[in-house]
C-alpha cells in the first residue's frame, strides 16, 4: 500500500535538452524519483562538470558506443519515458510527500485542498474506485496499513464512517495505462514493484 513507488525510478528531467548528447556518449546518469540535482550529485546540483566528464575524451572515436541508441524505436521509447516521468512526478512527490512526512499524523485525515488533489489526481483513476467509495465519500485519511503496520496509506472515509485503504500504486498504473497505452505496459514493468497487478 505506502511501500515504494516505483523501483529505482529514475527521473528524466531535460531529455529533450541532453537528448543530443545521449546519442553520442550514451545514456546520462539518471536520479531517482523526488530528489533534487543537489542530492542526486551530492554537490550544488550543478551538471556541468559531470558533462564534462563525458566529453573528456580527445576523440569521438575514443567514446563508447551504446548500439541501443542507434534503433529509433528504443529513442522513441526513451523519449515517452521521459514523458511519463514528467507527467506523474508531481503527483508522486506529492503522495509520498503525505505519506512519508511529519506532515499528517496517523489517523490523520487530510486538508480540504490535499483531499481535492488526492481525489482529482488518484482516487478517480483507481481500477475499483466506485467500490472504494461505496455510499458516498466523506474524506481521504491518513494511517497504517491494518496488516502491514510499518506501512502508512491512504484511506476513503465513507459517509457511514467506514473507511478502506486504497493503492495510489494502482492508481498510477491505471492513470499510465489509459494516457499512454501503447508504452504503459512496458513502464509499469520496468519501474512499478508490484508490476501488473
Amino acid at each position: 500500500m505506502a511501500a515504494p513507488l516505483l523501483r529505482a525510478l529514475p527521473l528524466l528531467r531535460g531529455v529533450q535538452r541532453s537528448y543530443h548528447l545521449s546519442l553520442i556518449s550514451g545514456p546520462t546518469p539518471r536520479r531517482p524519483l523526488c530528489t533534487s540535482a543537489s542530492e542526486s550529485t551530492g554537490g550544488d546540483g550543478d551538471n556541468s562538470s559531470s558533462l564534462a566528464q563525458i566529453f573528456q575524451s580527445t576523440d569521438i572515436k575514443d567514446r563508447p558506443h551504446y548500439p541501443k541508441w542507434d534503433d529509433p524505436d528504443f529513442r522513441k521509447w526513451k523519449v515517452k519515458e521521459a514523458e511519463i516521468f514528467e507527467d506523474i512526478e508531481p503527483i508522486v512527490c506529492f503522495t509520498k510527500e503525505i505519506l512519508h512526512s511529519n506532515r499528517y499524523m496517523d489517523g490523520e485525515r487530510l486538508t480540504p485542498k490535499d483531499e481535492k488533489i488526492v481525489i482529482d489526481k488518484l482516487l478517480v483513476h483507481h481500477p475499483h474506485s466506485e467500490d472504494k467509495i461505496g455510499c458516498g465519500l466523506d474524506s481521504i485519511m491518513v494511517d497504517r496499513h491494518p496488516q502491514f503496520t510499518r506501512s502508512r496509506c491512504l484511506f476513503v472515509v465513507r459517509t457511514d464512517g467506514g473507511w478502506i485503504d486504497f493503492s495510489y500504486q494502482k492508481c498510477l498504473r491505471a492513470y499510465i495505462r489509459d494516457k499512454y497505452p501503447s508504452y504503459a505496459e512496458r513502464f509499469i514493468k520496468e519501474y512499478f514493484k508490484r508490476g501488473s497487478s
